[in-house]
């Protein structure tokens, strides 16, 4: 066939360096370099490729037609194309105002386990978050925001066990001045020297806080010599590191603390433009019933307002409600503000980075783009994960018999953060003989869609501070799903080490008794709060230990106060039968929670049963 001399078109071409996608159409291709898909489909086939305007082009096609006409192009993956144009935004952004204003310092508190972190941040902002923490224990990263001589300062408070690498990792590289808590009593210990590295990779400066001066065994100046050790030397040996003794129990040394900061800060000059386009980067998600997704981000430059279209990762959303850290309506957060974000598409994960979009339809077509590669991406992972591995009671067997054996996990968390902690740590369990494969990896409570998957892929559930719903918990039996769920995270890798090294010993075991379902709430004066309930399954016994849930997600365990079958006290209440239950300290209640009873059993456990 003959085909007719191609004839450019008399338009100008595009100035500078226009983004082309990989595997466009001609329809796509054309517009972007001010031709029609006709001139494109033409030129083409004067080269000698046959194809309509609906076809993919090859990389070749595209650059020999942009190359004719003069263009300067650069071609990108699928879905780069509005990263670039995100990037681009920030880029003017940034070239407009490059500094700014003086901004708060971002604060990252770093340390060993139990060395007084949190302790430490609950005397300066006169909240009790330790209690709250299983094991006392943080397992999640906090951000909140406090005054000292009428200037504002951000802390960050990561967890300090060695399983949450990841969330130090993370908080150092979104800080600004680093405090290094060490026990005067207990010195340098591994996650000390973690968070030092941390701090060093961050290249920012580090405060060392000597703490639990009080106590009788406490020697300040061990720690202090075994901190400089690792090249932190304190300005009274002729280093540059300040070093400041304070007792959080006691209270000792938190002013002198607060003032370092301040001086760091205004050493450092740091400064941010509040004008521009906001971003950050995203602490802690988690799924809340009632509010959808929420995401706990830090805003490091520009202001974010409700109503911004936002996209951090593949989630997006226009901004529906800002809440500061003491959980209050805020209608902005500029630089170095802390802020939970509600009205994202999704559970964001923890470190994407956030960006406020030019319109709704940009940021949806970004993390649409992002969800559809993760996509790709994780299924190719399950049908591996379905080809083959094992469940944690098969595994010690096939080790015995000289196997190498793969063990499947779905592992369900109850934010973000603890769910990349469990699978990093998890993943360091691996050995030659064994390793770990997981088949889907979420927030939120077990459902049965978990134990399908589970059980279509013979896989073990695991569950950290989420527990299974009745369905799921029947539709596990009766599919012989293996499901463990923890509140404490080493609790959980010693349990999943000892199962993969046959060590099983006999131990206490929580067993269910009962589970009641909160209808109505009765407020009783002199009481309190009183759940009316109906006894789904099981015997709800008074004395019972309790777990209280909602969704699914444990926000609360203690003990039935009281237990009531109309206006008459009673032992136990079996199913299909309501009752009125008080609980032990906690008044929380709402329609359609679920109380779940439990007793201690002592079982032999092993891989067999």
């Amino acid at each position: 066939m003959d085909v007719p001399d191609y004839t450019p078109v008399d338009a100008p071409v595009p100035q500078g360096e226009v983004v082309i996608e990989r595997a466009c159409t001609a329809q796509d291709l054309g517009p972007k370099l001010n031709r029609t898909a006709a001139d494109v489909v033409h030129f083409l086939l004067q080269a000698g490729e046959m194809l309509t305007a609906t076809h993919s082009l090859s990389d070749d096609m595209i650059e020999l037609f942009a190359e004719d006409i003069g263009a300067n192009i650069r071609l990108v993956d699928p879905g780069e194309e509005q990263e670039v144009e995100l990037q681009k935004l920030l880029e003017m952004d940034a070239n407009e105002t490059p500094d700014g204003p003086l901004r708060p310092p971002v604060v990252t508190v770093m340390g060993h386990v139990d060395h007084g972190k949190t302790l430490l941040l609950d005397r300066i902002r006169n909240a009790n978050v330790v209690e709250g923490e299983a094991g006392g224990i943080t397992q999640h990263i906090g951000a909140y925001q406090v005054e000292h001589n009428n200037k504002r300062l951000t802390f960050l408070d990561t967890p300090g066990h060695e399983a949450f690498t990841a969330m130090r990792a993370r908080g150092a590289r979104a800080t600004d001045i680093v405090i290094l808590m060490v026990a005067a009593d207990d010195g340098v210990m591994p996650q000390t020297i973690e968070a030092i590295n941390h701090a060093k990779a961050a290249e920012v400066p580090i405060l060392v806080a000597v703490n639990k001066i009080d106590r009788d065994n406490a020697d300040p100046q061990k720690a202090i010599a075994g901190v400089a050790e690792h090249g932190l030397v304190p300005e009274a040996w002729g280093g540059d590191t300040i070093f400041q003794e304070v007792s959080a129990l006691k209270n000792l040394g938190i002013e002198e603390l607060l003032d370092h900061l301040l001086l760091l800060a205004e050493v450092e000059d740091l400064r941010s433009d509040p004008q521009g386009r906001a971003t950050g980067v995203v602490l802690e998600s988690n799924l809340n019933i009632g509010r959808g997704p929420v995401a706990t981000v830090l805003v490091q430059r520009g202001t974010l307002r409700v109503g911004d279209p936002l996209v951090a990762g593949a989630s997006w959303g226009r901004v529906r409600a800002l809440l500061d850290d003491h959980g209050e309506n805020v209608s902005e957060a500029g630089p170095s503000t802390p802020v939970q974000v509600l009205g994202l598409s999704d559970v964001a994960d923890a470190g994407d980075v956030f960006v406020v979009a030019a319109s709704e339809k940009l940021a949806n077509r970004v993390a649409s783009k992002r969800e559809h590669w993760q996509r790709q991406s994780s299924l190719g992972r399950e049908a591996h994960a379905l080809s083959g591995g094992a469940r944690l009671e098969d595994i010690f067997s096939q080790i015995q018999r000289g196997e190498a054996a793969t063990l499947n996990m779905v592992v369900k968390a109850d934010v973000n953060g603890s769910l990349e902690a469990v699978t990093e740590s998890l993943r360091k369990l691996e050995r030659n003989e064994v390793k770990i494969r997981f088949v889907h990896r979420g927030v939120g409570g077990i459902t049965e869609n978990d134990v399908a998957l589970a059980a279509a892929s013979n896989a073990t559930i695991l569950g950290f501070n989420v527990r299974p719903d009745r369905k799921a918990r029947e539709l596990a039996e009766t599919e012989k799903v293996e499901v463990r769920s923890y509140e404490i995270i080493y609790k959980l890798l010693e349990d999943i080490e000892a199962a993969m090294l046959g060590m099983l010993t006999p131990e206490f075991d929580e067993v269910v008794t009962g589970e009641a379902e909160v209808r109505e709430v009765f407020r009783v004066p002199r009481v309190g709060s009183v759940a009316g309930c109906f006894v789904l399954n099981g015997v709800i016994k008074r004395g019972s230990g309790v777990r209280f849930l909602r969704q699914g997600t444990i926000i609360w365990k203690g003990e039935i106060s009281s237990l009531k079958r109309f206006a008459e006290d009673a032992r136990e209440v079996a199913a299909g039968f309501e009752c009125g239950i008080g609980l032990s300290n906690f008044q929380d209640l709402k329609q359609g929670d679920v109380i779940e009873t439990f007793e201690n059993r002592l079982v032999e456990r092993s891989l067999d049963n």
